[in-house]
């Protein structure tokens, strides 16, 4: 029989390979591919950004084509406009190409600013998340 340490340090090491139900760590986002609604593999997510205050998640930094990093683009999306799709293995981007193809870029990667995230999630036409 196992002691309550062994349980809790097998649980520990469970969590650290694989989801539990429908959460997810934040590292296991990282490389997940990105898809469009035709199911066309866009790029992948960089990295996921939270709100320090309210622990949503804002935003998926997402890398969009490109070869081995070489002419690809970084981009922000609402992570509202994203759905995990379980027979892609990733997330569908619920807009069409062309409003992809017009996402504000923003220029200081340290600074966003509100008014560029107002600008962002009005472009994608979901409120912001934190509203």
């Amino acid at each position: 029989m196992q002691s309550a340490m062994e349980d809790r340090r097998e649980t520990q090491e469970t969590l650290k390979k694989d989801e539990t139900g429908s959460l997810i760590s934040a590292d296991k986002v990282q490389g997940t591919d990105i898809y469009n609604r035709r199911g066309d593999n866009l790029g992948e997510v960089e990295s996921v950004m939270i709100d320090k205050r309210s622990g949503k998640v804002a935003y998926a930094v997402v890398t969009f084509g490109g070869f081995l990093g070489i002419g690809s683009e970084r981009r922000a999306l609402p992570w509202n406009v994203l759905s995990y799709n379980t027979d892609l293995g990733g997330y569908v981007v619920d807009a069409e190409d062309d409003v992809l193809r017009r996402t504000p870029v923003y220029a200081d990667n340290n600074n966003i600013d509100p008014e560029w995230g107002k600008r962002l999630h009005g472009h994608f036409g979901v409120p912001p998340y934190w509203q």
